[in-house]
């Protein structure tokens, strides 16, 4: 069986960071309420300067810069290359973690998850063409950085997502087909989750 949930980026409720210098749109998740409790989580951030990130004890992060011109980290003192839009950076949701804006205010996309609960997969892809996909992850998450991204799914309705959109798929197949096309050159993020790692 497989089902699928689309999340409008004009329904994301927006919620405060844990250490209160900001403030994130939340995407989606499997359980849990509030900042706790969750085994994965999307969200949004607006990042209006420079300073230090919340810490999330127990978890992974991959965090990449959505709009502006970019940011550097200093993860546990060790800086970071200079990230730019849609190169994702990994790093411990415990780490202590300070971002130096390269230019203005920023706008980054999130994945945190817990590794002892879940095994994750992230991936950009650029859709200047359509493009045929095979995934096994019981959970997948498709997030559309520009317009007008429709996905097709084997054996299930499809959807057209909006710029932020996120198209939440769960299935009990051994190999999902999908196909994404889009209107124009853009970006999209497939998340790939399993439970058990």
């Amino acid at each position: 069986m497989t089902r699928l949930h689309l999340h409008r980026a004009a329904d994301y409720p927006r919620m405060p960071w844990k250490n209160g210098a900001g403030s994130t749109l939340e995407i989606a998740r499997d359980r849990g309420e509030g900042l706790d409790g969750f085994g994965w989580r999307l969200s949004i951030a607006d990042i209006g300067e420079s300073g230090g990130f919340s810490s999330f004890s127990g978890y992974q992060r991959v965090i990449t810069v959505l709009e502006g011109e970019g940011m550097r980290l200093r993860v546990d003192d060790v800086p970071s290359r200079p990230l730019l839009p849609l190169d994702p950076f990994a790093f411990a949701g415990d780490s202590r973690v300070e971002c130096q804006l390269l230019g203005g205010a920023i706008r980054d996309f999130n994945l945190i998850y817990a590794p002892r609960r879940y095994a994750a997969r992230l991936q950009w892809l650029g859709l200047e063409r359509p493009q045929r996909l095979f995934a096994c992850a019981p959970t997948l998450l498709l997030f559309a950085a520009g317009e007008a991204l429709r996905v097709r799914v084997a054996g299930a309705d499809g959807a057209t997502l909006g710029r932020y959109d996120c198209l939440q798929i769960e299935h009990d197949q051994d190999l999902l087909e999908l196909e994404l096309e889009a209107d124009s050159p853009g970006a999209c993020c497939l998340i790939e989750l399993s439970p058990g790692a």
